[in-house]
């Protein structure tokens, strides 16, 4: 009786430790990912500043080129997976890009998705204003995972769910998130991202 009560004991500090544990992985797709630690570049310009993982736009410019941002390393091929927190902790601008898939094609570099947020919380596309989700306010914590299937889609989850989805031309691109002053946009801007990863398949 007594190894019995000490084996139910056991089982349930495992089970504890397993339902404590934080996910190992995280991704929203169906399995086969293998993990990327892609180098990156941090930009600054204008008014513009990063202070490890937190990004401002510290004027309300609403030209010239105003960014806080990590660009991460190219890749070619593939599908490509990015999952990060942002958390907006104050926001006196609008329009301001907080996470971009570009595109790297030899001789034709531009943005080619862009994921920014109004005054208010709403997050759309820079291309066509598309809304992809009203949860980007301030003071919230917002989960963002896109997928780049090169050649086919690009897929963006926001909160673990599928908000949007393009078409994705072949080539290489790059992901980078930080603080961007859209043509149409200006700051100020707090942002801060966490526990970003990358994988590969």
């Amino acid at each position: 009786m007594v190894k019995r009560y000490r084996w139910a004991a056991g089982l349930a500090a495992v089970c504890g430790l397993l339902m404590a544990a934080p996910q190992a992985n995280a991704e929203v797709e169906p399995g086969g990912w293998t993990p990327q630690s892609p180098g990156y570049k941090v930009q600054e310009k204008g008014c513009g500043h990063a202070d490890g993982m937190t990004f401002s736009l510290t004027c309300g410019d609403t030209s010239g080129e105003q960014r806080a941002e990590r660009r991460y390393d190219t890749y070619t091929g593939g599908t490509h997976q990015f999952e990060g927190y942002f958390r907006i902790s104050s926001m006196g601008g609008s329009r301001i890009s907080l996470k971009q898939t570009f595109r790297d094609t030899s001789g034709s570099q531009g943005p080619y998705y862009m994921l920014a947020v109004e005054n208010g919380g709403r997050l759309y596309t820079v291309a066509g204003g598309t809304t992809v989700s009203d949860a980007g306010t301030v003071g919230a914590t917002v989960r963002v995972n896109t997928v780049n299937q090169v050649g086919k889609t690009h897929r963006t989850y926001i909160n673990g769910s599928l908000a949007n989805t393009v078409d994705s031309p072949s080539g290489s691109y790059y992901d980078k998130f930080g603080a961007y002053r859209t043509s149409s946009g200006n700051g100020p801007i707090t942002v801060t991202w966490s526990n970003v990863k990358f994988w590969s398949k």
